[in-house]
């Protein structure tokens, strides 16, 4: 039996974000992009954190603790960001565990297009 996405959608890890972190697609939209992201702290590929990142605010290096896993992402709301759209902003909250307890980090992530794919440019903690 395959694996569930991290993300949330109910499918398979390879033919959700799977596809994403493997470079065999792109994000069509910005909630999109922002499953991946999740999936991706998640799984720790931190390669496709850096990848998805614009490059104006990109850090050096993501480092994700292996100490925290991620369990759940709630979207709360979204504006444009859609596949005919240049900016987005996705608001959620991503339900965490680390050492033995439960957390939840609600954040409001802005998202433009930059040559031609979606990435993500900052996020502010709500």
């Amino acid at each position: 039996m395959a694996k569930k996405c991290p993300c949330g959608t109910g499918t398979s890890y390879g033919e959700c974000c799977g596809r994403l972190h493997r470079g065999e697609a792109a994000a069509r939209t910005a909630e999109e992009l922002m499953r991946s992201r999740f999936s991706a702290f998640a799984v720790r590929d931190e390669a496709y954190l850096l990848k998805s990142w614009h490059p104006a605010t990109r850090p050096e290096h993501v480092d994700t603790d292996p100490g925290t896993r991620w369990t759940r992402l709630e979207i709360v709301r979204t504006e444009d960001g859609g596949p005919g759209d240049d900016r987005g902003i996705v608001e959620f909250r991503a339900h965490y565990t680390a050492g033995g307890q439960d957390g939840v980090m609600h954040e409001i992530s802005r998202f433009v297009r930059h040559d031609g794919a979606w990435v993500y440019v900052r996020g502010k903690v709500a």
